[in-house]
């Protein structure tokens, strides 16, 4: 069964880091992967992605010099490093895999279950 698992999440204060895994099993997780966030009462939003080879990487304006996307192909997983965390990055984080790299959520046929990120002020 193709699966995503997220860890990592927490609740930490205003400035902290914290640092999100994703690993794949079920069949090799060589494509595209992202990460988006959900907050209560939100529309699910586009984190970062990043290519197989990992030679292409995005990100959202709101985490751009904060948030570093990273994946290791070898463990089937993908991470998300978070540092200077602020109370709007409190989410649902979720892991998502798919054929080509895309801000839409819709564009990814795997998802993982989310973990939690709350940041207090």
């Amino acid at each position: 069964q193709e699966e995503l698992v997220e860890s990592g999440g927490g609740s930490v204060q205003a400035g902290a880091s914290l640092r999100l895994s994703c690993v794949g099993s079920g069949r090799s997780f060589d494509i595209e992967m992202a990460w988006f966030r959900q907050a209560p009462g939100m529309e699910r939003e586009f984190v970062a992605t990043i290519s197989w080879a990992g030679g292409s990487i995005e990100y959202a304006d709101s985490v751009k010099g904060r948030f570093t996307i990273s994946r290791d192909n070898s463990k089937n997983a993908v991470y998300l490093q978070m540092n200077d965390l602020k109370p709007e990055d409190t989410a649902v984080y979720y892991c998502a895999a798919g054929t080509y790299t895309s801000p839409v959520p819709r564009s990814y046929a795997y998802w993982g279950q989310g973990t939690q990120v709350t940041v207090s002020s």
